[in-house]
């Protein structure tokens, strides 16, 4: 009987581990190109900028992993998922920053849901905190809306005098943490309006 126990608790050690392995070796791996913005490729500027995003599993969630080249040298950028990959860019979430090395690349890695189940929904209308009154005001309510999903990202010019030296526009825009970034510099928006590559990942 004793024998019978030893050799049935090793055969599902054994099983367990094998599972344990394959679920280990189970996970996501896709990989999409960003290229340079709408507006950065009218103003003819940033000419060799790119980006490369690495999509893996992450325990519940997805790890994003993000590489640029040929982006101006120490400079700081703001990634955001967005909903459209050019203006008006529709909802859009702040995801991290950016900064480059000395030779104009940078990498970030950010855990989040990063898949065909990225959205933001709100019910209904509510109160929200104001933190900044300029150069863009927060709203001190949300608009109600149904379940949008949000399938691009974008990279941005943490400032306009960033972008500007980087012979860009030095146009404003509200996407960094004080609403007082520069221009889209990368974007997905070689994806499809409604197709973003994290659609593409279930």
């Amino acid at each position: 009987m004793r024998k019978i126990s030893y050799s049935l608790s090793i055969g599902l050690l054994l099983a367990l581990t094998s599972l344990t392995a394959t679920a280990q070796t189970t996970t996501i791996n896709t990989i999409f190109s960003m290229v340079r913005s709408a507006t950065a490729t009218n103003a003819n500027c940033i000419l060799d900028a790119k980006g490369r995003i690495t999509i893996s599993e992450e325990g519940n969630a997805e790890h994003l992993h993000l590489e640029v080249s040929g982006l101006p040298p120490k400079t700081d950028f703001d990634a955001f998922v967005t909903q459209l990959p050019n203006a008006p860019f529709g909802l859009s979430w702040y995801q991290g920053d950016l900064t480059t090395d000395n030779t104009g690349r940078g990498v970030a890695d950010f855990v989040g849901r990063f898949s065909i189940e990225t959205f933001i929904v709100a019910p209904g209308v509510g109160p929200a905190p104001v933190v900044h009154t300029r150069p863009v005001p927060d709203a001190s309510s949300n608009p109600a809306t149904a379940p949008v999903h949000i399938f691009h990202v974008g990279l941005w010019f943490d400032t306009p005098e960033a972008a500007q030296a980087a012979g860009c526009p030095n146009t404003p825009s509200p996407f960094n943490g004080e609403h007082n970034a520069g221009i889209q510099a990368l974007s997905t928006r070689n994806f499809g309006n409604l197709t973003g590559p994290l659609s593409r990942i279930h």
